[in-house]
């Protein structure tokens, strides 16, 4: 399938911080989750992605062609939103939509003001006065309105209550239904890409671990629970700690032989339960192995 985003060497130097070769790709139809803890770098290739910030080394397609020759051309088929709006905070969202229409050459007024409606956003309330999750479905529904075909957004869930969070993962399903949008997101809320998300990309330290299908991260590792009186933490674990009645920790599929053995319960772990474990695995934290 084709890909509508392809990041490939991706390099950003900072001082305390390095981007390491990034390389990933979203496909038409697709949600992806770009996770991994704070500071990881998510932000960062996201303000890369949208030429926001100058990066040292690399290559970003959008729609097939380079993001930064193609600039123009190609946000006017991508709806990007970072964590906070602050931008016009005393404008309110009518206000906002008479300047938003003047950038985009395929902006549709009457879809927005439907979209709004559908949404319950009062166009007569300023930017400050909204919810965060308020400010999301404005982002979604300026990007709708102008037929954009990927919406890149960071944190987009932060901060929401659950019924919010739920209902903006409803309307990202619904979004790629058609297979000709995309979504990228990054959060560090994985029980919402449990509910969406169809690939994963994990990054950690400006590195990229993993990309590729969830059903495929998550198949690659079990979750041990060792209740035995003569429990040891000693085993191939990824990351394991000690806890006052028993040991748990996260094991590679091909590891399963090993523990299936010793009688050990083993269960299917759920993303949360993999990032925090591979964290610890490559931290120098006590816990861990």
């Amino acid at each position: 399938m084709a890909e509508i985003l392809r990041i490939e060497g991706l390099c950003k130097n900072y001082p305390t911080f390095s981007l390491k070769s990034v390389s990933f790709g979203v496909e038409h139809g697709r949600i992806m989750g770009f996770i991994g803890r704070n500071g990881a770098g998510k932000t960062t290739t996201l303000k890369a992605i949208m030429n926001l910030i100058h990066y040292d080394s690399g290559k970003i397609l959008a729609f097939d062609k380079d993001m930064t020759e193609n600039e123009l051309e190609n946000k006017q088929k991508i709806g990007f939103a970072l964590s906070e709006l602050n931008y016009y905070p005393n404008k309110t969202i009518r206000q906002l939509m008479r300047v938003t229409r003047k950038f985009y050459k395929d902006f549709d007024e009457k879809r927005f003001l439907d979209v709004c409606k559908l949404f319950n956003l009062n166009l007569d309330k300023k930017l400050e006065q909204l919810s965060s999750g308020m400010k999301v479905k404005y982002s979604v529904a300026v990007a709708l309105s102008h037929s954009a075909e990927l919406l890149i957004l960071d944190e987009p869930t932060s901060g929401l209550d659950p019924v919010s969070r739920d209902e903006i993962l409803d309307i990202f399903r619904e979004i790629v239904k058609d297979g000709k949008r995309s979504i990228l997101f990054s959060t560090h809320i994985t029980s919402d890409l449990d509910k969406c998300a169809t690939d994963i990309t994990y990054i950690h330290d400006g590195e990229i671990l993993f990309t590729g299908l969830k059903k495929n991260f998550v198949g690659s590792y079990l979750f041990v629970i060792d209740r035995r009186a003569e429990r040891a933490i000693e085993g191939p674990y990824v990351a394991a700690k000690e806890l006052d009645d028993h040991v748990e920790g996260l094991i590679r599929v091909n590891d399963k032989e090993a523990f299936e053995k010793e009688g050990v319960e083993i269960t299917v772990p759920d993303l949360e339960q993999i990032m925090v474990y591979l964290e610890r695995s490559k931290s120098h934290e006590s816990f861990t192995l």
